[in-house]
């Protein structure tokens, strides 16, 4: 296939360079940053440059921006795209893009959409930072829009061939509402969690889980934040949960409560063991 992909950032810096390493497909590569297009060329990113001559060449589309980008850019590339050419994105927040592409569907019915996440990513960002291994043994999420069964199976290919470990298809509404548990709601706990004062002082006593609880407070605040705002009515709600839960925690300690205290230590481990063994258990379709 011919694969183009626009934003050579961390994860369209890194799909790039996947598929030019592990696959024989032709990737051709877009930013508005001259010095990424560049930085990419040098990793290896992309075979050619993306143009208004090339773009009708090609089979694959993969946006690789922040959600409100990847809508304009959506509405820029699908009239010139051939007959056939399926068009995907990696937002991290799927019900936004995927409305708009309902209606782009309509306009263009012979162009296949589909929405998609890629699970993975770093604390860093941008193209500096992107590796051919970042999706090893990651779940690609999809959210097909109007995509045929042959389309799908390709796009499934190609993420089995640079490393994802297999796909999970859902609905956009599904995911945004799980995404904000499993993703955003630690993004937002870990930067909350640094600013304590004591932070400063960590050094020499702290291990594993520090690492693991502030790793991901090293984000971008302006794509976060659109992540969040655009995604607020499920995140609102596990923010909720979890001052809850807290709270639940705090008056135990308060009131010297042992029994209470160890109650809830104990339904957490029987929680996490019980995510830990349906994780196990899935089947990826």
């Amino acid at each position: 296939m011919n694969i183009a992909i626009i934003g050579l950032g961390l994860i369209g810096g890194s799909l790039g360079r996947a598929i030019v390493k592990k696959t024989e497909h032709q990737v051709f590569g877009r930013d508005i940053d001259p010095s990424v297009m560049l930085r990419a060329e040098l990793l290896q990113a992309f075979h050619k440059e993306l143009n208004e001559t090339n773009r009708s060449e090609i089979d694959l589309v993969l946006i690789a921006l922040r959600p409100n980008a990847t809508i304009e850019e959506l509405k820029k590339i699908a009239p010139n795209l051939k007959k056939g050419a399926i068009i995907m994105d990696c937002c991290g927040t799927k019900r936004k893009v995927v409305a708009v592409m309902k209606e782009l569907a309509k306009d263009y019915p012979d162009l296949v959409f589909i929405g998609g996440h890629p699970m993975a990513g770093r604390e860093f960002s941008g193209i500096g930072h992107s590796t051919a291994g970042l999706f090893d043994r990651a779940s690609m999420i999809i959210t097909p829009v109007a995509a045929p069964l042959e389309a799908l199976s390709a796009v499934k290919t190609l993420f089995a061939e640079i490393g994802f470990a297999g796909t999970v298809i859902t609905t956009a509404n599904r995911h945004d509402k799980i995404i904000a548990y499993t993703s955003q709601l630690a993004h937002i706990v870990s930067s909350a969690y640094v600013k304590s004062p004591v932070h400063a002082e960590h050094a020499g006593f702290s291990a594993g889980s520090f690492r693991d609880l502030t790793r991901v407070a090293k984000l971008d605040p302006e794509m976060w934040a659109e992540l969040f705002l655009e995604n607020k009515d499920n995140l609102l709600e596990e923010i909720d949960v979890l001052l809850a839960n807290l709270n639940a925690y705090r008056d135990a300690l308060a009131e010297d409560n042992e029994w209470k205290l160890k109650a809830l230590l104990a339904q957490g481990v029987v929680c996490k063991e019980a995510a830990e063994n349906q994780r196990k258990e899935r089947v990826y379709e």
